[in-house]
């Protein structure tokens, strides 16, 4: 029975097991909006393009399935531009659908015209435009596995309005299997050799494919490599935003490299004496700016052979991605050698301690090591926590735990505007777990207008924003470089817990450290009991600020 091809990418959609898109509506893909209608697909309406790209973003690392994102051309282009980026720093799988104008028009600057590949050329693994109908399904499945397949990464598809209208004979095609290579037998024993010789082994973890597709099975690629590393006496730390691909209860937990880092942990990266990088490449933020720890011996695990932004050395690769690694790994007693568990043990119990809050006593408003405290007490052990960038995100980083995969959504090229729509799909994937955005006053203001699809959709996010009046990161910079002399910086912000009362969510407006236990209660019930959205207005000083060795070098890419 011949369809449209717009009506063929749904249902192509569908032969993927993709349960939402995230979407702004334009004229140029009305053929598939109509193709949804019917579909069991859900689509969920954003209110910036930005915001519904950071939702499928959100959807990719929570389900393992590529994050789903459809826009219109020219500015609506534009605007899902910062998650294609994301998604490509990120390594995250993410296929964005672009709506354009009829082929006819092409090259005659038509309304909003645009290149999508000299758009997005640079920032995704691949541009594909649908100029045969007969081939929608074809396109679609190529888009889902090269998103999927390697490194994961954004892949952009266009549409041409009047190509996707046009009818077709084609079928939906099945899925091309993503694979997941697992190391051979000698490669494991080589490895093995490397770490039963190493006395000072370092685990560095990091990327996204560590919760297994199966629900029964979530979580275990993590849990199986702490298991391991605890027998092995081989100490575990997460890249920068990758904190939950290991349970922080395990006894190989050294905690996280990167901004506000340990610098314990930084130590540790310069006198380790074999690094294994599994699912992630030794970068400029995890590295301090390339100057720890580059010329260790090391084994990357990674399912790319150009092994994208790695610098410093290396002495072995095995190609795999983590969960495929971590069902093959080394027998323990080799990898153990003759090591003792005395360097794991003081790596982790200095973890502990960093991860131990501090009361901070600020002169004014709440204090953050307080606070965090009391929300990681507070919290459920499974809850999912996003972020977005800045100072603000920090405490919550250095003070709240992770249970195991797929409880960590934060952009690791520091965008801001991503907590709001991830803590949005996060509800929306999992709406039997509470779901907490960690943000700072701007982050919020980015994308905070997503909280009307939470209400739309019946979710009932936590948000908790930390208000102290400025762009806190690069006022830490101007202090350093330009002492005196702020300028750029500051903020006007509205009443945040007024705010979402709009929204018909519960606000609170916390400006002593006294009264955060208490509102901290009153917003879980308003989530877990009532199922309306709740913010935490927490007023701080301005002059609260987490230590500065958490800034790299001027220059280095330090986040907003």
């Amino acid at each position: 029975m011949s369809t449209s091809a717009g009506h063929l990418i749904v249902r192509q959609l569908e032969a993927h097991g993709v349960r939402r898109v995230y979407s702004v509506p334009g004229e140029s893909f009305l053929d598939v909006l109509d193709g949804l209608h019917d579909s069991p697909i859900t689509t969920v309406v954003a209110r910036q393009e930005g915001g519904a790209g950071f939702m499928a973003l959100a959807e990719s690392r929570l389900t393992s399935i590529p994050g789903i994102t459809l826009v219109t051309r020219g500015p609506g282009a534009a605007n899902a531009m910062i998650a294609v980026h994301t998604a490509w720093q990120d390594a995250t799988a993410l296929v964005l659908f672009v709506g354009l104008i009829p082929v006819a028009d092409r090259g005659r600057d038509s309304f909003q015209e645009f290149s999508l590949d000299g758009w997005f050329g640079t920032t995704a693994k691949r541009v594909i435009v649908l100029d045969d109908e007969h081939r929608a399904a074809d396109v679609v499945s190529e888009a889902m596995h090269a998103a999927a397949s390697g490194r994961p990464g954004p892949v952009v598809v266009g549409l041409p309005e009047d190509v996707l209208v046009r009818m077709t004979d084609a079928q939906p095609v099945s899925p091309r299997p993503v694979p997941a290579p697992v190391p051979d037998a000698a490669s494991n024993q080589e490895l093995g050799a490397r770490l039963g010789a190493a006395q000072r082994p370092l685990i560095i973890a990091g990327g996204d494919g560590w919760a297994l597709p199966a629900p029964e099975k979530v979580g275990t690629a993590g849990a199986a490599l702490a298991a391991w590393a605890e027998q092995a006496h081989v100490p575990i730390a997460a890249d920068w935003r990758a904190y939950d691909t290991v349970p922080h209860d395990s006894a190989a937990w050294a905690g996280y490299l990167g901004y506000y880092r340990s610098d314990a942990l930084a130590e540790a990266l310069g006198q380790a004496d074999l690094l294994v990088f599994i699912g992630c490449a030794r970068t400029d933020v995890l590295s301090d700016g390339y100057t720890r720890g580059l010329e260790a011996e090391t084994v990357l695990v990674l399912p790319e052979p150009e092994a994208t932004g790695h610098a410093g050395r290396i002495d072995q690769q095995l190609m795999a991605t983590p969960a495929s690694f971590t069902s093959a790994l080394p027998h323990v007693e080799g990898a153990r050698g003759s090591r003792g568990s005395e360097w794991m043990d003081r790596l982790t119990a200095e973890q502990r301690g960093f991860a131990t809050p501090q009361p901070e006593d600020p002169a004014t408003g709440v204090d953050l090591s307080v606070a965090f405290g009391l929300l990681e007490a507070k919290l459920p052990a499974d809850r999912i926590l996003t972020y977005g960038a800045g100072n603000a995100t920090l405490w919550g980083h250095r003070y709240l735990k992770h249970s195991g995969p797929g409880t960590l959504v934060a952009p690791r090229n520091g965008a801001m505007g991503v907590s709001i729509p991830a803590a949005v799909a996060a509800t929306l994937v999992h709406p039997e777990r509470v779901s907490v955005a960690i943000c700072g006053d701007g982050d919020f203001m980015m994308n905070g207008q997503e909280l009307a699809v939470a209400m739309a959709h019946g979710a009932a996010p936590l948000v908790v924003v930390v208000d102290n009046g400025v762009f806190a990161t690069i006022v830490q910079h101007q202090e350093r470089h330009y002492p005196g002399r702020p300028s750029g910086t500051a903020m006007t912000n509205p009443d945040f817990a007024a705010f979402i009362a709009t929204f018909g969510g519960h606000g609170e407006d916390v400006s002593d450290t006294a009264e955060a236990g208490a509102a901290i209660d009153r917003a879980l019930e308003a989530v877990t009991v009532r199922k309306v959205p709740a913010l935490l207005h927490l007023r701080i000083d301005p002059a609260t600020m987490p230590p500065s060795t958490a800034l790299p070098a001027f220059g280095a890419g330090a986040e907003a």
